[in-house]
């Protein structure tokens, strides 16, 4: 705004005929973007590109592409500003008076624990559910012996790297 107030400044006015379409052209070409790069962004014709280009050289009255991002950017700094940023937020709750004689729910019992163990978790442990309690006494012993051949093939690798390594140092 001029002194006065009631007239826009030049170069308000001259951001006030530049077009969406133009600005995002400029916006890339502040980028320093091709024609062709523009054209690709945006999804349009390189020509499209050269003439939105060239329309808003003839507003901002710049003699070539870069003096046109340089008068853009100039612009864009002082009037492309948001005022203020309006945060909605949501009415606060309202208070609902409580039917319990104390004010709290302390008497009551949740039990949601069926809930809990009938639904797995996202974020159990890998082999949470081989240690469940509700196997049968056949399927322990199953997996009680597979946990022992395990132990004992690791055992055996262990003796077994440890044995070449002692016959490699000793050479």
């Amino acid at each position: 705004m001029t002194d006065s107030g009631s007239q826009p400044s030049e170069d308000e006015a001259r951001w006030a005929r530049l077009t969406d379409k133009q600005r995002a052209c400029l916006d890339l070409l502040l980028e320093r973007q091709t024609s062709k790069q523009i054209a690709r962004r945006l999804d349009i014709s390189k020509q499209a590109v050269d003439l939105r280009l060239t329309t808003a050289r003839d507003i901002l009255g710049a003699a070539n592409r870069d003096e046109t991002a340089i008068r853009y950017a100039r612009l864009r700094q002082t009037y492309d500003r948001i005022p203020w940023d309006a945060v909605i937020l949501p009415p606060p709750p309202d208070l609902v008076p409580s039917d319990f004689p104390d004010g709290g729910p302390a008497a009551l019992a949740l039990n949601d624990s069926t809930s809990l163990t009938q639904q797995p978790v996202a974020n159990d442990p890998l082999f949470k559910s081989l240690w469940r309690h509700d196997h049968s006494r056949p399927n322990r012993g199953w997996i009680m012996a597979a946990m022992l051949v395990g132990l004992i093939l690791l055992a055996l690798a262990g003796v077994t790297i440890g044995e070449t390594l002692t016959r490699l140092i000793s050479g």
